[in-house]
């Protein structure tokens, strides 16, 4: 299974962790018993639903399918019939960013917790994004004519530093509403005990 698919919902990571893990890191009987302080759970992450990629593929089809009739057809016609070779190179476009986009959909995932929000992505950089709940300023949910017409919704995070702000892409919109309420709910929480 690659990682970051929707499938993994974070015991491979533990397992791999635990098997970098040294003597020293790893838990004691005794220690499991609570004596050593509160045991960090693994958090439980949520990948994006397949309609995003669906939605993806399409458009992929749609603009490298025009793009290859014309790179076919235009030059067949006004110059010679040997040049509609060049339709290859849309075709062979289109077969490889079917592929990135399956990878690219597999390494979005999701995770709630007590005190943030985690969102990971990438295929070869990865990158994880900490959302504190108490430092988010405005949750909204958008969803332009595409995603609509496919029935997705995608989620903003705003937060006081720019650098944080997040998206959640191609989500249900029931389930895109219900993650507005609850960050909108657990960050007033939060921002009101600071």
């Amino acid at each position: 299974m690659e990682t970051g698919s929707p499938d993994d919902t974070g015991t491979a990571g533990a397992t791999r962790a635990a098997d970098r893990a040294g003597p020293a890191d790893q838990p004691s009987p005794a220690g499991a018993a609570g004596s050593a302080g509160p045991a960090r759970e693994e958090p439980v992450w949520i990948g994006l639903p397949p309609g995003l990629l669906r939605m993806r593929r399409l458009l992929l089809v749609v603009w490298l399918g025009l793009l290859t009739l014309a790179a076919g057809v235009l030059p067949a016609l006004f110059l010679d019939p040997l040049w509609a070779a060049l339709a290859l190179l849309p075709l062979a476009l289109l077969a490889w960013g079917w592929v990135m986009l399956g990878r690219n959909w597999r390494s979005w995932r999701y995770a709630e917790r007590a005190d943030d929000l985690l969102i990971s992505r990438g295929v070869l950089w990865r990158e994880e994004t900490v959302v504190p709940y108490g430092r988010m300023q405005l949750v909204e949910v958008t969803s332009g004519p595409v995603e609509r017409h496919f029935g997705l919704a995608s989620v903003q995070l705003h937060t006081a530093a720019a650098a944080t702000d997040a998206t959640i892409p191609g989500l249900d919109p029931a389930e895109a509403e219900r993650l507005r309420d609850r960050l909108t709910e657990l960050g007033e929480a939060r921002s009101a005990g600071l």
